[in-house]
């Protein structure tokens, strides 16, 4: 980012932040080769981990279980051009633990769609990077 290029760059206790606001994300992750987007909706653990909660049978938890992953998170204003955007990268996993799953019940996201057999998957916050776009107005030449 260059300066006055609009945006400023967001350290990580801003992102985190950010992302404790935001209803919905996705998740970046390969399937069958090819790069994949989902939109989740997700809470961030204590340790600032991403959580979601997904069907034990899903695509999603075959592809990333194990596996690096990008999650993003934004929240923008078209009427003002401004807003922000958040990306985590880390490893995915599917908790097994059954004292941590039976905490993530309570405290953890509660999925919008119905699910059966529900599972958590855990995105570690390994790198954590984002920025923030001012709008128009507020910038100066």
């Amino acid at each position: 980012m260059h300066e006055n290029d609009g945006f400023r760059r967001l350290d990580r206790q801003e992102c985190l932040r950010l992302l404790a606001t935001a209803p919905v994300g996705r998740v970046v992750y390969t399937r069958q080769a090819l790069p994949a987007v989902l939109p989740v909706n997700y809470s961030l653990d204590t340790d600032s981990a991403v959580v979601l909660r997904t069907s034990a049978g899903s695509d999603l938890v075959r592809a990333v279980d194990g596996v690096v992953v990008a999650f993003e998170a934004d929240d923008f204003s078209p009427a003002h051009h401004c807003g922000w955007s958040v990306i985590v990268t880390g490893r995915a996993t599917v908790i097994t633990d059954s004292a941590e799953r039976q905490r993530l019940s309570r405290t953890g996201p509660r999925s919008w769609a119905p699910i059966a057999d529900p599972v958590f998957v855990r995105i570690e916050s390994e790198l954590v990077t984002g920025r923030e776009l001012v709008g128009a107005g507020a910038r100066t030449a």
